[in-house]
């Protein structure tokens, strides 16, 4: 089983914003393959399906990005996981918009969602597919600039990169995150 986690922040208020690009994979997720993600469970929205012939939750942590760890750890403890089984899905202010960057372990680089999730699971080594929001203009502070919306000439680009995540997600349940770092990075 593969638990894949969209990061991001509820309600309407952050729809659309650069932050939320893990809830937007995870829709794209959920419609693709036809799991509905509606029960409230693990302080997270989640949906159970299959991807790939590999059973699968889907989940959108409900407790604001950056305490995005306590959803993790419950889910993990829950379905009796190694953090190895699970996708984590986030924005990155280093990548261009679209862009995608997936890795097997490292740090958190800045973001908050990721240090609390490394602190919860105790581990730096989960899967992770980061999808570039652009980098922040030098005069904007960083929190108004992830908790804004992307520009009409961006809406496209982001898009096509939140699919090639949902791509990536599959390639890695079907090959393995070798295959899909090849592939996608």
């Amino acid at each position: 089983m593969k638990i894949i986690i969209g990061l991001g922040n509820p309600t309407e208020k952050y729809q659309g914003t650069r932050h939320n690009v893990g809830f937007s994979a995870i829709y794209n997720i959920s419609d693709k393959f036809d799991i509905k993600v509606d029960t409230k469970k693990h302080k997270a929205l989640i949906g159970k399906g299959i991807i790939g012939g590999e059973k699968v939750i889907l989940a959108m942590p409900m407790t604001y990005m950056n305490l995005s760890g306590e959803s993790v750890r419950e889910l993990v403890d829950y379905y009796k996981c190694d953090p190895d089984d699970i996708i984590v899905i986030y924005d990155d202010i280093s990548l261009d918009v679209g862009k995608l960057r997936i890795r097997t372990k490292g740090s958190a680089g800045g973001h908050n969602g990721i240090k609390n999730i490394i602190a919860h699971l105790g581990t730096q080594e989960f899967t992770r597919i980061k999808i570039g929001v652009g980098e922040k203009p030098k005069q904007m502070d960083l929190a108004d600039y992830v908790l804004g919306r992307f520009s009409e000439a961006e809406r496209p680009v982001i898009r096509e990169g939140v699919d090639r995540a949902c791509k990536a997600v599959e390639m890695i349940i079907s090959n393995g995150p070798d295959k899909a770092m090849n592939e996608f990075n």
